[in-house]
């Protein structure tokens, strides 16, 4: 089995100084990419900039990107022949119309900055998914989770979305816990309480292969 994974930020220059980014560390991305090379997966690991060493089992090819752009011309390169897809990472959704040449100076008392939005990795990805492909989102919310979690699966084609809240304590960015919710395009919806990231790609990986063998013996 080929699986092919994104985690971790991306960074969108300003200047050559300063960027546009999120507080991603890409755990979650590399617990999941561990847990599935455990199993005898082949994975490619597309990340943003982290401060993780690149996972040491051989079974697992980092690929190490900074914008949401390198990132999508990665993912792109493996998609295809990948079984597969899931997005684990946080994805800038703009970056800046225009990269100074130099450091911006501080002048006045505000910055506009013009923004244009970044390609939608998995939706475009989600174009192109095969029937034997199955696709796996995150979506962190702060606000009618579950309604924006299912928006989220339907648009971009994911066979199941992992849903965080950054309302739960302990859950999302910078923590080494995590609280998530499965919600799959069937309907199915399972819930784990807080547990540590490396349980929690354990969790979603044994849904994942269950899933497939169900789809292999229909």
């Amino acid at each position: 089995m080929r699986v092919l994974i994104t985690a971790g930020p991306t960074y969108e220059s300003l200047d050559p100084v300063r960027f546009i980014g999120n507080h991603s560390t890409g755990k979650m991305g590399y617990a999941l990419a561990e847990t599935f090379a455990a199993e005898g997966a082949e994975v490619t690991l597309v990340s943003g900039p982290t401060n993780l060493p690149d996972p040491a089992d051989a079974r697992i090819r980092t690929v190490r990107v900074q914008t949401a752009q390198e990132m999508y011309e990665a993912a792109m390169t493996e998609a295809a022949a990948a079984d597969v897809w899931v997005f684990a990472a946080a994805v800038a959704d703009y970056r800046p119309a225009q990269v100074a040449e130099q450091k911006i100076k501080k002048a006045g008392e505000t910055l506009t900055l013009e923004l244009v939005k970044n390609v939608d990795i998995a939706a475009e990805l989600g174009k192109t998914k095969r029937p034997e492909q199955f696709s796996v989102g995150f979506a962190l919310e702060t606000e009618n989770e579950q309604v924006h979690a299912l928006d989220k699966l339907r648009r971009k084609n994911f066979d199941v979305v992992v849903l965080n809240s950054l309302r739960d304590a302990g859950a999302g960015f910078r923590h080494d816990t995590n609280k998530v919710t499965l919600l799959a395009a069937d309907g199915q919806s399972t819930i784990f309480e807080l547990k540590a990231k490396t349980e929690v790609a354990q969790d979603i990986v044994r849904f994942v292969l269950a899933r497939l063998s169900s789809q292999a013996h229909a």
